[in-house]
């Protein structure tokens, strides 16, 4: 990963060279008027910073990315290496590569940049600037959110503290308003929180998120859309932290924001699916009719899907499926199991992890009910599937082999099945689809 970041970082110049530059072919793809040609470079620049903020808060942030390389390369131009506006240019570059995963490298790279440039700005006649101090503000965040995802904690938590010491001090000093300083504190509240995520301390995290979360409560509203994140990275601490009726009601309360916006089916799906597994998490049995009911409003969202929608509608089922097994409906979790065959071969394919757990998973059942023939059938096709995709040495491959050995040496005896390391895996089957590489059907009564 690293050697791939340092990669991309030699590319640099190259872009940065080029982003000067509006060839006619690449004015055609961007739809861009001929005068775009000509134009002064500060009105080159404007347009730039426009379209960044355009593809950025659509979410296209590779497009984003290009136009913050330009905004660089136009504001050394306008108005030379050693402004704030080049140090702030370079501040919303890091930004830009924070919004695309694995590239922290450049991140960093582009903050330590704007913090060389600032440092020699704050002198006459910026000493009095407040743009220049703004901007050291998100100079300190971005580094230490570069930092974060680079798992340099200590560090990142130095430049997350002077961010928000120098906030306070632009506050006092009534250089920003009230409602800026809120909005500043909430990202950094969140960041200050992850850090601490980042190292498995959910006790020190849990009053920063609850901190960011009154934060975007008083400046956007109780329910506002923003607040679905935080909530559910709060609720996620609260859970780890065997806080179980505050996560619940955290999701329950995200859930309602979600549907407040008429989501996507996918998107009240996956909301719902968050609070049945979050009270599946509880052990509680006063919990099991939250699970039940939003486990049935996940899987009710998604009955119908196709591709991707099909896929995440399998994985909520087979975690229906757990929960069915752990409150003791053995029955009617395995009936489920076996009519979700057929659609898993055609949505992963025959060789694939999902269909290979859930002929392990049948043939344990039959195993319980002692219907040695049929469990014998299903580990064997179990075992194949496993070993084409895993190799016959690794564990969980080793782990269905044992059992089918002694399944073969006494078959007139029960056998337990062996459980395969991280066997809660099986209901999470969401991940990518797996190419079909045989278009036989599999029959779960065999």
């Amino acid at each position: 990963m690293q050697e791939s970041q340092e990669t991309h970082i030699s590319n640099h110049l190259d872009e940065i060279v080029a982003a000067v530059s509006i060839t006619p072919r690449k004015m055609l793809q961007n739809k861009l008027p001929q005068t775009a040609l000509f134009q002064p470079p500060r009105e080159k620049l404007h347009l730039c910073e426009e379209k960044a903020k355009s593809y950025s808060s659509s979410h296209e942030y590779k497009q984003a990315l290009q136009e913050l390389v330009r905004c660089v390369a136009l504001t050394r131009i306008c108005y030379g290496d050693s402004h704030w506006k080049l140090a702030k240019a370079h501040v919303n570059l890091a930004q830009g590569y924070l919004q695309l995963k694995g590239l922290s490298l450049q991140a960093k790279q582009h903050a330590e940049k704007a913090k060389e440039i600032l440092t020699n700005s704050i002198v006459h006649p910026y000493n009095d600037n407040t743009d220049v101090f703004k901007c050291s503000v998100e100079l300190f965040h971005t580094m230490g959110r570069a930092l974060l995802s680079l798992q340099k904690f200590k560090e990142a938590s130095e430049n997350l503290t002077k961010a928000e010491r120098l906030s306070k001090e632009l506050l006092q000093c009534g250089r920003i308003t009230k409602e800026e300083w809120t909005e500043i504190q909430t990202q950094i509240k969140l960041s200050f929180a992850q850090v601490y995520q980042g190292q498995k301390k959910s006790e020190e995290a849990l009053p920063h998120y609850q901190e960011a979360l009154e934060y975007i409560e008083i400046s956007k509203g109780e329910k506002s859309l923003e607040c679905v994140p935080t909530l559910r990275e709060l609720a996620g601490v609260e859970q780890a932290l065997g806080f179980h009726d505050a996560s619940i009601n955290h999701l329950l309360q995200a859930h309602l924001i979600v549907l407040s916006r008429i989501p996507s089916q996918e998107e009240a799906a996956v909301s719902a699916h968050s609070i049945a597994c979050a009270a599946v998490a509880s052990g509680r049995p006063e919990h099991h009719d939250v699970a039940e009911q939003y486990f049935q409003d996940s899987m009710a969202n998604l009955k119908d899907a196709d591709g991707i929608g099909k896929a995440k509608f399998l994985s909520i089922q087979d975690d229906y499926c757990h929960f069915l097994q752990v409150t003791g409906q053995k029955e009617r979790a395995t009936s489920i199991l076996r009519e979700s065959l057929e659609a898993k071969v055609a949505v992963y394919g025959d060789l694939s992890p999902e269909v290979a757990e859930t002929y392990r998973l049948l043939g344990g059942a039959d195993l319980a009910q002692g219907n040695q023939s049929g469990a014998h059938k299903k580990l064997k096709k179990c075992l194949q599937i496993q070993t084409l995709l895993y190799g016959p040495q690794d564990k969980r491959t080793l782990a269905t082999q044992q059992t089918m050995d002694v399944l073969s040496k006494a078959p007139e005896k029960a056998v337990k099945p062996r459980q395969p390391p991280r066997a809660k895996a099986a209901f999470r089957t969401g991940g990518p689809q797996h190419t079909a590489l045989g278009k036989a059907r599999p029959n779960a009564a065999d």
